[in-house]
């Protein structure tokens, strides 16, 4: 009787299906690539055409980003004064490296060289000198059989024609893929910068970031006056290599422009805005010093 008074209501469960409604979904709002670049010192947010404006430098923080050799150039000498020497001077793959070939043209692709660095002779507020940019977007800078002959030439032209150099480094050391042939450009670069300083010539390398490896351990420590900008990397090996060797961990800073140029390493710290003034200065005053031939 009860079961009569309360009957039981019968359901037909049907499987639920998932409600397609776009027109509910948060959109997100897409950002194109290559257009917004983060600053690594601040966080904020840049144009990437609005800070290439400020020679890659931060407006908020200062933050020097890597710059690229041909922008590098722009920005340091008088207009239409460079004049590039051996451009088709390339790596010629010495030791058969697996996939180096390849990597070689895929990186001139890239980034528009086809070779780690750049020479040539220039002029700074009219006073003549030869120019050597390292181009970080090439193998991060590495220095291979290429690089290095490209530099010994520069500076033997620079000691024939008693000129001034001033080389910016960017480097991430020797280049692995040539071995032994990559480690002897650091003798040969170091040998060629020797017989210019026994001429009586200035060498002034103006460090960035990174410069590591081989190339901090040759030519880029041995001018006469030793630059550096703000907050770049500057050592032999890497900071994380380091304290895993020695077991203990490194100073704030440690290997950073700052940190060197307090324990002697580096003789001044320019912003990349001043670099060219900076340079001019000194050239002027090497310029006015230099013994006259009769």
């Amino acid at each position: 009787m009860i079961a009569n008074l309360l009957p039981k209501t019968k359901y037909t469960v049907l499987p639920m299906e998932p409600v397609n409604k776009p027109d509910l979904e948060t959109k997100k709002p897409a950002i194109p690539d290559g257009l917004i670049v983060k600053c690594p010192g601040c966080l904020r947010a840049h144009y990437i055409i609005e800070l290439a404006d400020a020679d890659n430098v931060c407006p908020n923080c200062h933050y020097h980003f890597r710059l690229g050799s041909r922008a590098r150039i722009n920005t340091l000498v008088d207009p239409d004064s460079f004049v590039e020497l051996d451009a088709a001077l390339l790596s010629s793959d010495p030791l058969l490296f697996p996939g180096y070939a390849g990597k070689l043209t895929d990186q001139a692709g890239k980034c528009g060289e086809p070779e780690g660095v750049v020479t040539g002779l220039a002029a700074i507020h009219e006073h003549p000198l030869a120019l050597g940019v390292m181009e970080p977007g090439f193998m991060m800078g590495s220095m291979g059989e290429a690089v290095g002959e490209k530099l010994t030439r520069m500076v033997e032209t620079a000691t024939e024609r008693r000129l001034p150099i001033i080389l910016v480094t960017a480097s991430g050391g020797a280049r692995m893929q040539e071995g032994i042939i990559s480690l002897m450009q650091m003798a040969k670069t170091s040998a060629a910068l020797g017989r210019h300083s026994r001429a009586g010539l200035l060498y002034i390398p103006v460090l960035t970031d990174p410069t590591t490896g081989g190339v901090t351990a040759s030519f880029a420590m041995l001018g006469d006056i030793i630059l550096a900008e703000p907050g770049a990397l500057i050592g032999f090996a890497g900071p994380r290599v380091i304290e895993q060797t020695i077991k203990q961990q490194l100073p704030e800073g440690f290997q950073r422009a700052e940190f060197l140029l307090a324990q002697g390493f580096v003789d001044h710290i320019v912003a990349r805005a001043d670099l060219r003034g900076f340079l001019g200065r000194m050239l002027k005053f090497h310029h006015s010093a230099a013994p006259t031939n009769s």
